[in-house]
């Protein structure tokens, strides 16, 4: 679950857990103190240690204030990204990278999946995570296609069939 989710469940438990929570996401998940954090927020300091002690709740505008922060500073590049689905194995456990394609620095994040229901889902969570585009194989991308808004291109991974090929009759030996 990203931050911003954790942040915004813990809202809905109860003031004790959204406290906890939301101090747990600022020094840990996002690695600022509190004084830094209110400084992006735009809330008072003083505000932000009342919320985070207890001795406040937060208005429905701080909370608005909160998650969107939370959001900006974990989505990097506003959002702007090309989404990859493929088997966990494919990926190496890289989740974003960025490289020079075609002559432009793009975004690449990464969403693992080893099933259709989980490139579903993955699909559908980069579609909210902001990816512009996404990249799948020919199985999962009519699929796909029909569920987000998105553009989904296919990849047909010539080399790889090769190589898989070539293990296939390894083993067959």
């Amino acid at each position: 679950m990203n931050s911003e989710d954790k942040v915004i469940n813990s809202a809905l438990e109860s003031d004790e857990i959204f406290q906890k929570t939301l101090s747990t996401v600022i020094k840990e998940d996002l690695n600022l103190t509190a004084i830094d954090f209110a400084k992006k927020t735009n809330i008072p300091p003083s505000t932000l240690y009342k919320i985070l002690s207890g001795n406040r709740e937060p208005n429905v505008k701080t909370l608005r204030q909160i998650v969107k922060t939370i959001r900006d500073i974990t989505k990097p590049d506003g959002g702007d990204f090309i989404a990859i689905i493929a088997a966990r194995s494919v990926l190496d456990n890289m989740i974003e990278t960025k490289s020079k394609i075609a002559g432009r620095m793009v975004t690449i994040r990464e969403y693992p999946a080893t099933s259709m229901e989980e490139a579903i889902i993955a699909a559908i969570n980069a579609e909210r995570d902001g990816a512009k585009a996404l990249v799948c194989a020919p199985i999962v991308c009519t699929t796909v296609g029909k569920i987000i808004s998105i553009p989904v291109i296919s990849v047909i991974p010539k080399n790889s069939l090769v190589v898989a090929i070539e293990r296939a009759l390894k083993i067959m030996e």
